[in-house]
């Protein structure tokens, strides 16, 4: 009977928890100080100057974000599920027109100039259009405005990764009669991902930006563009920097969750590590 050794533990070394620590530490203590060195400057000089009702006091938006989390809480979360939606279609739409871009060449010459043209006409522009398109209280319409901003960059990162291989790479897969399937599978995918995650990661943000604008022009009293429109037309500043807050807290979340869905999925990856 075979008996398999025991593998060998190799010990961490001793201070190495201690120096990532201090790395990290370093690392993020300059955003730290800036931070809040802002919220110093904001409280005692800044809002003194531009008037407590015009620009209130950071305490003053805690205590409006204290009194009214409930109601921020659920709007925010109306709204980043309009995000979300928007997110998902246009990153998705991207993906699959960028596929079929690197495949024909020539056709995503052709259309290439069209979807910079789309990109360049102001978000702002599309809002009334898909508002009468899907109705005002249509989440539908929402998802387009978000899902329009998010397309343009995963596409041209999308595009870029797929066709950044090297040629020796698809000179060898060729040489052992590949199919364009399997290069695609093997080669250009594989190779596209860091890129993907950084088209995504900047889509986080404008889906969120994306749903907010829509809701100015028109939307449910549960979404938080509605929530901030309507206190700075009551002349609520607190409050209306407090959905701000809200707002913020939410892109800041799901642009997180998609740098660690980023790093589980390029675990391990050359070109992701540092």
């Amino acid at each position: 009977m075979n008996v398999t050794a025991p593998a060998a533990v190799e010990p961490v070394p001793r201070g190495a928890l201690a120096r990532r620590v201090g790395r990290g530490a370093a690392t993020w203590l300059p955003a730290v100080v800036v931070f809040a060195a802002g919220l110093a400057g904001w409280q005692w000089v800044f809002s003194p100057l531009a008037g407590k009702f015009l620009l209130p006091r950071p305490s003053a938006i805690a205590r409006s974000l204290s009194d009214n989390h409930h109601v921020l809480l659920s709007a925010g979360w109306f709204t980043f599920k309009e995000a979300l939606g928007g997110f998902v279609i246009g990153a998705g739409v991207a993906i699959l027109v960028a596929l079929v871009l690197a495949r024909w060449r020539r056709l995503g010459e052709a259309l290439m100039p069209y979807a910079i043209a789309v990109n360049a006409v102001p978000i702002i522009a599309f809002a009334p259009i898909t508002n009468a398109w899907f109705g005002v209280l249509n989440p539908h319409s929402k998802w387009a405005i978000a899902g329009v901003l998010c397309f343009f960059p995963v596409l041209v990162n999308t595009l870029r990764g797929l066709t950044s291989v090297a040629p020796e790479s698809i000179e060898l897969m060729r040489s052992y009669a590949a199919s364009q399937v399997e290069v695609f599978r093997r080669l250009r995918i594989p190779a596209a991902l860091p890129f993907v995650f950084t088209g995504l990661r900047v889509a986080t943000v404008l889906a969120m930006i994306g749903a907010i604008v829509g809701d100015y022009f028109g939307g449910s009293t549960r979404a938080l563009g509605v929530q901030i429109e309507n206190s700075i037309t009551l002349f609520d500043f607190p409050l209306g920097w407090a959905a701000i807050v809200v707002a913020s807290a939410f892109g800041i979340a799901f642009y997180v969750a998609v740098v660690a869905t980023e790093r589980v999925a390029l675990r391990g990856a050359p070109s992701t590590r540092d």
